[in-house]
Formats: structure tokens, sequence, C-alpha cells
């Protein structure tokens, strides 16, 4: 990176699936976003944001949720504001959870997933779950904080397999250096 580089400032985090076969329960995923503290940066998050939820700075926010893949392009659209987050931040995971109800659930049985990072009109990393197909959840992007003040943006699907309700403690913990 230059010395005229902004880094990475806003970023929109996109899931969408579809629905599932008729007579099936619905699938429904959801976007995860995990801050953690210069002095943390790996094991307490300091905020977590999901569905029905936003960071208390306002910094990180759901645009659209879905609970079923039902919408049209994008079910799940999350946006965060690196640029606004406290300088107290250091980084920024972001996850996708299946939720578990009513059957156990991977995403080898979501029908077509699709993934997309983007900043502004510029996509950072698109994927389809390919590589995590046994994982019952995944994180898919980690942001971090430069020396400089500036974001780094590290793609990549990192597959979690046991309870998702526990997902939101571990996810900073899988990138772990």
């Amino acid at each position: 990176m230059n010395g005229l580089s902004k880094g990475i400032r806003k970023v929109e985090i996109a899931v969408k699936w579809d629905p599932s076969a008729a007579g099936q329960p619905p699938t429904d995923l959801d976007l995860v976003a995990a801050t953690y503290l210069a002095s943390d940066p790996y094991e307490n998050p300091a905020n977590v944001v999901h569905f029905d939820s936003r960071s208390p700075d306002g910094t990180i926010y759901l645009n659209r949720d879905s609970k079923d893949g039902k919408g049209f392009g994008w079910d799940e659209v999350m946006t965060v504001e690196l640029d606004r987050l406290a300088d107290r931040y250091a980084r920024v995971v972001v996850g996708v959870v299946i939720q578990q109800r009513p059957d156990r659930r991977t995403f080898v049985s979501v029908v077509n997933p699709a993934l997309r990072i983007r900043e502004g009109y510029t996509v950072l990393a698109e994927d389809d779950f390919g590589t995590v197909l046994g994982a019952t959840a995944s994180t898919v992007a980690e942001f971090v904080r430069q020396e400089s003040g500036t974001w780094d943006f590290h793609p990549g699907l990192h597959g979690f397999e046991d309870d998702p309700a526990t997902f939101t403690a571990a996810m900073g913990r899988l990138r772990n250096p």
C-alpha cells in the first residue's frame, strides 16, 4: 500500500441463496460482525452485530435480513463503516451463520449460496461457500487496522462445524495467528 492509499473505508457484505425446495423448512442464513479492541484483538468481541441489532456507534448495521432466501437479489446485506470506527478497535470479523431450526444444516444443504464483499462498486471478494460445505457457520472477512490507521481486508472462508450459537464467541479466534 502506498502513502496515498486511504485503505478500506466502507464495505458492503451481501449473501444470497435460493429458497428451500417445496415441503422443506426454510433456510435462514445470517450475517454476523464482531469488533475487537486493540487490547484484546482475538478473544472477546467488544460488540457483536446480527439480525435485530446494530453497533452502538451505528458503524455496523444490517440493511436487509431474510429468513428464507425469497428476496430479490441479495437476501442479507450488512454495511461496515470502517472509517468511522473508533481508534480503540483493531479488528472486525464478519461471518455467516446458518440457523439450525428445525434441523441441523450445513452449507452443503443451502441451495445456490453466494457471497459478495465490495467497497463502492469495486468487488473485493466473491464466493459460493464451496470450501466450507460441512460447516454450520463460516467467517468470510477480516478487516485489520494498520498502524497508519487505515484498514486492510483479508478475504477467505474459515468454516465452523460446532454449535453455531457459540460461533460469535469463537469467530475471532478462527484467524488467530
